[in-house]
């Protein structure tokens, strides 16, 4: 059986530059490692920012009239002027629950002042009927936006009705060019007596965004793991070599 060398062996001076070079190695992986771990949370807090503290925005500045409904246009505030379209002309959205309730969304064309139709979704009801009437003149609407819905839905227009915010079945019934989204109406005044419906929150940012830092970081600290195995390989096999000669 191989006798452990003692601790002076260690410390001998054949060793210590192998003991600073490990030492140098293992903590700079650690440091590169916490480094790629702090850009990581820096992406996401940088990302949870911009979800949640976006600022609102004149609308035809924001989006081109001709233009898709964007991914950075989701729950985003905006403003515009607009004049609402006949009462007539507004559509009942079914199958919408609030507060534990089933009811629908009023939704109603409005034409953007220098821009397109949109629709505005003016508030819930817990049962479809009368349409209310629409403010008169051109009027100032604050919103969120929101892409269409992809479920499917039906137009009835008997009762006006649809089973959801479905773009591309609207244009077909509707005799207006809208944008390719709909808009949340955050003005009380602009509801009709509805519910307003409160604008859905950004969803949490997902543990992906950043991912390539946070693989950095692990890769740095693997290393650092290896580092600190060849210093104590090589300090092991040099002592033993040490032993082998003084025997």
């Amino acid at each position: 059986m191989t006798a452990r060398p003692p601790l002076r062996a260690w410390l001998s001076p054949g060793l210590l530059a192998l003991h600073a070079l490990g030492l140098v190695a293992v903590v700079f992986c650690v440091v590169m490692g916490l480094w790629q771990a702090g850009a990581y949370d820096d992406r996401q807090h940088d990302e949870q920012a911009d979800k949640r503290s976006v600022p609102q925005v004149q609308l035809t500045e924001l989006w081109d009239p001709d233009g898709p409904f964007m991914k950075t246009y989701n729950h985003r505030p905006v403003t515009f002027e607009g004049q609402f379209a006949p009462a007539s002309d507004q559509i009942w959205v079914t199958g919408k629950e609030q507060d534990g309730k089933d009811g629908a969304w009023l939704l109603a064309p409005v034409q953007v002042e220098g821009g397109e139709t949109m629709l505005v979704l003016r508030g819930w009801a817990p049962e479809t009927g009368a349409f209310p009437e629409v403010p008169t003149g051109r009027v100032q609407i604050d919103a969120v936006l929101e892409p269409g819905e992809k479920i499917s839905g039906s137009f009835d227009p008997a009762d006006r009705t649809i089973g959801a915010v479905r773009i591309p079945s609207l244009i077909n019934e509707l005799p207006y060019d809208l944008y390719s989204g709909y808009a949340i109406s955050t003005v009380e005044d602009l509801s009709g007596g509805l519910d307003l419906v409160p604008p859905p929150q950004p969803s949490d940012v997902s543990w992906t965004v950043g991912l390539r830092n946070l693989a950095y970081a692990m890769q740095w600290w693997v290393f650092g793991l290896f580092a600190a195995f060849m210093w104590w390989r090589m300090c092991t096999e040099t002592l033993a070599d040490r032993n082998e000669k003084v025997i």
